[in-house]
Order: structure tokens, then C-alpha cells, then sequence
């Protein structure tokens, strides 16, 4: 008994719970000293194994941010519709890519903000929502330290995300081509060893491709965007050693990853 409630006193913490998208960065600030809580599906193993105690939460499920919506051209997605909408949504790019991370339990609570603003390395984070998203030139927005600002979704995981809270993501609505290829194990958690996504308009101009799994994050592939050669791609991501594989193998796979993509995009 006495167990349990050190145990409660331990996580006595203030919860914050904002009613709009507004109402939600003005809460969060600079972030100073605020866990956010979405789908939970990061925070919550974190907190039960000891490694975060939480003074202040942020919990934004009665914020507003779980539509996906239009707004002349542009698609808005909200830092809060889960991972299993966006993979029963009406995109079947961004679909498809959706329905390959984790298993459908955590796609049901796993959140698009979550996804996109966790921490370098974590396993969602090398799922291939990422990837994809960069390939369709979609943007976040978010607000923290600074103010609110857009950006697009490459330089956001590209730069310091820990100090941020995002609040919607958006991408331009046109017809296009898309190919993506990806070599996984047979495991529902497991993310891709090696995963390539292509996009470009339905002339074929405006080419964007990115990369899953092979780093920390997602990376736009600029080198191969030019010269549509897969090989390029090793000079714009470093491969890395994990649990699931070897930076060596990454290395050797991943151009044939991209050139399947590539071979998809060109026959879709």
C-alpha cells in the first residue's frame, strides 16, 4: 500500500487541456517543462519505465487538431488524427504508407504529430510516414520557442524538434505519380531496414524522393532528385548500424530500394 502511493505522489503533475489549436500554443510556450500527450504511444513506456516523470502535461485530445480537412488545393492534416485515419483516409499515397507503420493497435492510437516530432532515432520515427510526407512536399507547422512557423517537413526533422509542439501538417493536392519500395522483417513493430518513396507531378516534373529507415530519420534524397540515378542516393544519407541491420547491408540495398521505387513511380 505504501508502494502504491509514493508511487501516485511520484506522478502528481498538473495536466493542462486546451480546447483549441490556439489555446494549445499558448499553453505549450517554449516548451519549458511541458510533456505533451497525444496517442501516448512514446510518452506512456517512457513514464512506466522510469525514464520521464512528467511535472506538466499538455493533452490535446479536445484541442481540435484531429481533422483532416481541404482548404482550396491544399490537404491539412491535424497533429492529432491518428495513424490508422491517414492509412483509411482518402490519399492512397499517404494511405499505403500509413498502413506499413507498426501494427494496427498503434496505428489506432499513434498520432501524426507524434510521429513526426519524436525523437531522433525512435523507433515511429523511422517508420515510413516521414518519408512520405516529404515526398508529397508536405509542411509542418508547429510553435514552441520563437513563435509559430511553417516549414517543410525535411528541414523540420532535419533540425531540433524537442522544443516544439506541431499543430498541423499540409500539402498540396494535385495529380501525380508515386512509387515506393521497402525491405523489412517479418515483424509487425519492426520499421523498414530500407525504405525509397517517389513523387512527381503526372508529366513526371517536380520529382521528390526520400529515404526510410537507414538513419535517425527520414531524408530527402536532392542528389537523386537531379540526376535519377539511384546509386546517388549513398551521397545524401549515411546508413546506419541497429538492431535490424547493418550499415554495410543498408549501404548495399538501399540503391536497388530506390531504383524499385523509382521503377514504380515511371509504370504508375
Amino acid at each position: 500500500m505504501r508502494a502504491t502511493a509514493l508511487m501516485i505522489q511520484r506522478m502528481t503533475l498538473d495536466v493542462l487541456f486546451p480546447a483549441s489549436a490556439d489555446e494549445a500554443a499558448t499553453l505549450y510556450g517554449d516548451g519549458e517543462g511541458i510533456t505533451v500527450f497525444a496517442g501516448g504511444t512514446i510518452i506512456l513506456p517512457e513514464i512506466a519505465a522510469g525514464r520521464l516523470v512528467p511535472e506538466r502535461a499538455l493533452m490535446l485530445h479536445k484541442s481540435g487538431l484531429d481533422e483532416i480537412r481541404t482548404d482550396g488545393d491544399r490537404v491539412l492534416i491535424g497533429a492529432m488524427v491518428t495513424v490508422a485515419a491517414l492509412a483509411e483516409g482518402d490519399d492512397p499515397f499517404l494511405a499505403g504508407a500509413a498502413s506499413q507503420v507498426a501494427d494496427g493497435e498503434i496505428r489506432r492510437n499513434a498520432t501524426v504529430g507524434g510521429n513526426i516530432c519524436s525523437p531522433p532515432g525512435d523507433d515511429a520515427q523511422r517508420g515510413d510516414l516521414g518519408g512520405a510526407l516529404i515526398a508529397l512536399g508536405a509542411r509542418v507547422r508547429s510553435t514552441g520557442a520563437g513563435g509559430e512557423r511553417t516549414e517543410p517537413v525535411e528541414d523540420f526533422l532535419a533540425g531540433d524538434r524537442a522544443g516544439r509542439l506541431v499543430l498541423e501538417l499540409e500539402y498540396d493536392g494535385f495529380e501525380r505519380r508515386t512509387g515506393a519500395h521497402s525491405l523489412r522483417r517479418r515483424h509487425a513493430h519492426s520499421y523498414a531496414i530500407a525504405g525509397a518513396v517517389a513523387c512527381s507531378r503526372a508529366d513526371g516534373s517536380d520529382l521528390r524522393v526520400a529515404v526510410t529507415g537507414v538513419g535517425p530519420t527520414a531524408v530527402r534524397c536532392r542528389s537523386v532528385e537531379q540526376s535519377r540515378d539511384p546509386a546517388d542516393v549513398l551521397k545524401d544519407v549515411q546508413p546506419v548500424d541497429d538492431a535490424v541491420a547493418t550499415a554495410a547491408y543498408r549501404t548495399a540495398v538501399l540503391p536497388t530500394v530506390v531504383r524499385e521505387a523509382l521503377d514504380h513511380l515511371e509504370h504508375a
